[in-house]
């Protein structure tokens, strides 16, 4: 049941990049200024590596290895995200303050902050609670490190 949870979430991730960009682009034709561009990458990439996490996590399960693979390349990623965040927020602050902080901005400072959410729920803090066992673990325990963080710190 776990593996199949976890192959489950690795697709959503990875699918939830083509539902978010065609539900945003196509059917609520949000204007694809470069704020808004930029925070639907930056959402996009976190998902992708959210979605590789997953599957690293239900092989690492399959094999029975001590820790799943790519744990360098992840602990790398959760330095350069944050590089990536500060540099989507100056690159939409200023697209934004040259578009003249209109409307067809506030998506992309909308998707920038789920693009900090991402970066959070996955590294550092699980903030998606979808399941009955999540959410009374939230309840009776609060919040609590992440799959992955505890991953980036097991065994280094």
């Amino acid at each position: 049941m776990v593996l199949r949870r976890m192959r489950t979430l690795a697709v959503l991730e990875l699918a939830n990049v083509i539902i978010i960009s065609v539900a945003l682009l196509a059917v609520f034709r949000m204007p694809p200024t470069v704020s808004n561009l930029t925070g639907l990458v930056l959402v996009a990439a976190f998902l992708v590596e959210g979605g590789v996490y997953w599957w690293l996590k239900a092989r690492q399960l399959v094999t029975r290895a001590p820790a799943p693979a790519g744990m360098a390349t992840f602990r790398l990623l959760r330095r350069v995200n944050v590089v990536l965040l500060a540099a989507g927020a100056v690159v939409i602050a200023a697209d934004s303050v040259a578009s003249g902080m209109g409307v067809r901005s506030w998506p992309g400072v909308a998707l920038w902050v789920f693009a900090v959410l991402e970066y959070v729920n996955y590294f550092h803090v699980q903030l998606m609670h979808d399941t009955r066992a999540d959410l009374a673990r939230l309840f009776t325990r609060g919040l609590h490190r992440s799959h992955l963080a505890r991953d980036l710190t097991a065994r280094r």
